[in-house]
């Protein structure tokens, strides 16, 4: 490496180089913030780096796919397709960018969520050049922190809209408050464009939350001539320049656009459990917290400490208010930052349909309060207990992940006492690095301390043979294929490739949606739903829940049918099914 050897030639030690280069500094934390960023997103994402990971999940995944795969073929910039017929949930940033990826690399599950990762880079690394130009010291962790916690690492390797809304907003928001800060009109472009950008992601909930926060802050500030000042004519023209073209040329073509997506998909997914999602009120209370993780006990303590001094900041500007005339005074950084991340979960908390996602935009803001925090505690350092916590809850994650495919293979019992052991001792030595490592070099070190066990944990899923360039280790290999053969539908539809030509027809009956959407994808062609279309007249296989195999036989009475194979790891059963007399 030539920058350590510089300095070695030199007799300097690397702090009195920083010092005396400060390019090394920046040199230095470029690279150690993109290879980190890189590895943490597309390391067994991408074929060439880590191998083909784990297929497509859930409904949503090879759904949203599917409708991205279905416009290209049909050139269809405008109206999203899913199955021949439109499909009116979302707007088409995610389809458009997934197009962009399938027409370059081809149309695999992770070109499918090529869109996600690099918009989760282009965020990470703007939350670092933000933080170095307006908050230096603190930009390194508060990068760092974003990319290595849960919430951002599930999301950004997911087929999903919902890092398509979290990264252009969270962009947008720390333009304006860069505006804020300098005065500077060119810092209103971030936030007309990226909020355009967002919109086009999920629709008017991104305008909207942008101005309850930038209102709230106002309220707090007392100076509500930044709502005045912020609505910038050439900003509105960007926006409705991004915006309307899409929202026209969709209603023109599908005249029930409207209706479809701003009542069905926004006001009621909103106000009633139409789409089945309804959780308590306090549900984004541990999803926030496990979004965190391994930071959630920094993050806890960085928003403490960013509320106690947003009040006395408050009462300080309401005695000058008073007794001075008002003036800008303070620190706002935190103040915004509270707001930004507690307004979209109290928002969505009110919401009768809730999912995980909803609440991504408010992680951002706490990562980047938590790497400030920790650069402000550097001289004072942090309080034992809270140290202790962080390196108790970090070892836990640790032991919990290595656990991960006993619990998915046995979810109904504990798994054996040397598993147990096992897992348990490599957490606690995770969190005896993490203490040891900080007393010895200080809060400093804090970050990489955390993170050498999640790049572990990532080559324990993902396996560490590819990265090496060594072939899969078994027990690492055989971590990512129980996921992929439990969750996804892609080691099914291989199976059923091997027996069912191109163009057959592949049918379930009672299966989960993930299930049904992942097969259809897979193959490229619509499965058949025996509760929804009713029993093919021709040959086809069925797909069924084990539990209703005798529902089966009034269904197909006068049919002749045979089981071809079970397939135990997501409880189905494949059958032949022969042409209707």
């Amino acid at each position: 490496m030539a920058i350590p050897k510089i300095i070695k030639a030199l007799r300097i030690s690397p702090t009195s180089a920083m010092t005396r280069f400060p390019f090394l500094g920046t040199t230095l934390e470029a690279l150690t913030l993109f290879l980190f960023t890189a590895f943490f997103l597309f390391y067994g994402l991408v074929p060439m780096f880590g191998g083909a990971g784990i297929g497509l999940v859930g409904a949503d995944e090879p759904r949203y796919a599917q409708v991205a795969r279905e416009m290209l073929d049909r050139h269809d910039y405008v109206t999203p397709i899913l199955y021949g017929k439109p499909w009116l949930e979302k707007p088409a940033l995610y389809y458009w960018r997934a197009m962009f990826a399938f027409r370059e690399f081809g149309v695999h599950d992770w070109t499918a969520r090529i869109p996600s990762a690099s918009f989760a880079f282009v965020l990470v690394t703007l939350i670092f050049l933000h933080m170095r130009r307006f908050r230096p010291g603190g930009q390194l962790d508060a990068a760092l922190l974003t990319v290595s916690c849960a919430g951002i690492l599930s999301f950004a390797r997911g087929a999903s809209t919902d890092m398509q809304l979290a990264a252009p907003f969270c962009i947008g928001m720390l333009g304006w408050y860069a505006w804020y800060e300098t005065d500077s009109k060119f810092w209103l472009f971030d936030l007309y464009f990226f909020v355009g950008a967002a919109t086009l992601a999920k629709g008017p909930v991104a305008p909207f939350l942008a101005l309850v926060i930038i209102t709230a802050f106002a309220a707090m500030r007392k100076e509500w001539s930044i709502l005045r000042r912020s609505i910038w004519w050439p900003g509105i023209v960007l926006y409705l320049a991004m915006v309307l073209p899409w929202f026209i040329a969709v209603q023109k073509r599908n005249p029930n656009f409207l209706r479809v997506f701003f009542l069905e998909h926004n006001l009621e997914r909103f106000a009633s459990n139409r789409f089945e999602h309804e959780q308590h009120a306090w549900y984004y209370i541990p999803v926030t917290l496990l979004s965190l993780m391994p930071w959630a006990v920094i993050a806890i303590a960085a928003l403490s400490d960013a509320v106690q001094g947003s009040i006395a900041e408050w009462r300080a500007r309401r005695a000058k208010f008073h007794y001075m005339g008002h003036q800008r005074t303070g620190d706002a950084f935190p103040e915004f930052l509270v707001l930004w991340a507690l307004i979209p979960i109290v928002f969505f908390s009110f919401s009768d349909s809730k999912l995980p996602g909803y609440i991504l935009p408010s992680i951002p803001p706490l990562t980047i309060l938590s790497g400030d925090y920790l650069n402000r505690m550097r001289e004072r350092g942090l309080k034992p207990w809270l140290l202790i916590l962080h390196g108790v809850l970090a070892g836990g994650l640790t032991s919990l992940v290595l656990l991960l495919p006993r619990l998915i293979q046995h979810s109904d019992k504990l798994p054996p006492a040397n598993a147990l052991i096992a897992a348990g001792t490599t957490g606690f030595a995770a969190a005896v690095f993490i203490l040891i490592t900080v007393a010895r070099f200080g809060i400093r070190r804090l970050r990489i301390a955390t993170m050498i066990p999640i790049v572990i944990l990532i080559l324990f899923l993902y396996g560490i043979g590819p990265f090496f360039g060594f072939g899969q280790i078994a027990s690492t290999k055989g971590t990512v294929q129980l996921i992929d053969l439990t969750y996804s539908a892609r080691p099914l539809t291989r199976i059923l490739n091997q027996i069912a030509p191109p163009d057959g027809t592949i049918a379930v009956y009672k299966v989960r949606r993930d299930v049904e959407f992942g097969i259809s994808f897979y193959r490229d062609r619509k499965v058949v739903n025996y509760e929804l279309d009713g029993i093919p007249s021709q040959q086809h296989i069925l797909v069924a829940r084990e539990p209703y195999i005798e529902e089966l036989r009034q269904k197909l009475t006068g049919r002749r049918y045979e089981p071809l194979f079970v397939y135990p790891a997501q409880n189905l059963v494949v059958y032949e099914v022969a042409a209707q007399q």
